[in-house]
C-alpha cells in the first residue's frame, strides 16, 4: 500500500487538529503540507511501531517543533474592538499543554497515544491536560445559540454548555428559527448541525449569521464529509456524531479561546 493510501483517511483530521492548534486554517494547512512533503521526500518517516494515524501526528509535531512552533502573525490578529487578538489568547496556554489537550479531547487519542505523539509519558500528558483545562475554564462565559433539530441531542448539548458556565439563548430547529434567534439576541458562540428539521441547511443558517456577525461556530454533524472537502474555507471546529461530551467541551473552550471578541459587521 502506498504512503498516500495509508495516510489518506487521516488527513482531514490532522488538518482539523492543525487548524485548532494554530488557530488559523492557512497556517495549519501549511504545517500539514510541509509534513507530507517531508515524508514524500524521505526526510521524515513513519514510526513502524506506531499506528499510521499516531505516526502521522508524530511527524506533524516534529515538523511543527522544528520550525519553532511559532504562530505567524497575520492581519487577522488585530480583529476586534478593544478585544485581545488570537495570538495573545494562544499565549495563555503553553503550547505543550494545548497539544495534549487537543490530542485527547478533540482528536480522541488516549493519553498513552498522545504521549507517543509528543514523545513524553502518560503522567506528563495527564498533567498537561489538567493545566490546559484550568486555563480554558477561566475564560469568560458567553451566550450560545444551538442549531439542532433533534430534541434529545439538543438537550444533551444544552446541558454540556450550561455545565461549562455558559447561557443558552435559544435552540433553533430550522434555518429560519436560527436567523430569528440571532435577531433577538446576539450569541457569542454558535453550535450547529448541518441537516435540519424542515430540510433546510445548518450551513446556510451559519452563512446567514456570519453575514451579520463575527462569531465562532462549531459544527456538530453526522455528515462531516460535507464540510471537509478542501474546496472551500472549512470550519476550524467540526465534531462528528455521535459525539463524546469531552470533545464538545474541548471544542467550545478552543473556539472561544481562539476567536477575537465578537463584533457586528458593518451593514
Amino acid at each position: 500500500m502506498s504512503l498516500l493510501a495509508r495516510l489518506a483517511p487521516h488527513l482531514p483530521y490532522v488538518r482539523r487538529y492543525a487548524r485548532a492548534l494554530t488557530g488559523d486554517q492557512t497556517t495549519g494547512d501549511h504545517y500539514v503540507r510541509v509534513a507530507l512533503e517531508a515524508l514524500a521526500a524521505g526526510e521524515r518517516s513513519l514510526e513502524s511501531s506506531l499506528s499510521p494515524r499516531v505516526a502521522l501526528y508524530h511527524v506533524f509535531h516534529a515538523i511543527w517543533l522544528s520550525s519553532g512552533a511559532q504562530l505567524e502573525a497575520t492581519e487577522q490578529d488585530d480583529i476586534g474592538m478593544g478585544g485581545e487578538d488570537a495570538s495573545r489568547r494562544l499565549m495563555r496556554i503553553a503550547p505543550r499543554s494545548r497539544q495534549a489537550f487537543l490530542l485527547t479531547a478533540l482528536e480522541g487519542f488516549t493519553p498513552t497515544e498522545a504521549a507517543q505523539i509528543l514523545g513524553t509519558d502518560f503522567d506528563e500528558v495527564e498533567s498537561l491536560i489538567s493545566e490546559a483545562q484550568t486555563e480554558i475554564d477561566a475564560e469568560l462565559a458567553t451566550d450560545v445559540l444551538i442549531i439542532e433539530d433533534e430534541p434529545v441531542i439538543a438537550a444533551d448539548i444544552e446541558a454540556l454548555v450550561r455545565e461549562l458556565g455558559h447561557d443558552v439563548t435559544d435552540i433553533a430547529a430550522t434555518r429560519g428559527e436560527a436567523v430569528d434567534a440571532v435577531a433577538r439576541k446576539t450569541p457569542g458562540l454558535v453550535l450547529a448541525d448541518i441537516q435540519l428539521a424542515d430540510g433546510s441547511s445548518g450551513i446556510d443558517a451559519v452563512k446567514d449569521i456570519l453575514a451579520r456577525l463575527d462569531v465562532p461556530v462549531i459544527f456538530i454533524t453526522a455528515f462531516p464529509e460535507r464540510l471537509l472537502t478542501g474546496e472551500r474555507p472549512e470550519p476550524t471546529f467540526l465534531i462528528t456524531k455521535p459525539f463524546q461530551p469531552e470533545t464538545v467541551k474541548a471544542a467550545i473552550g478552543q473556539a472561544l479561546f481562539f476567536h477575537p471578541r465578537r463584533t457586528r459587521k458593518a451593514a
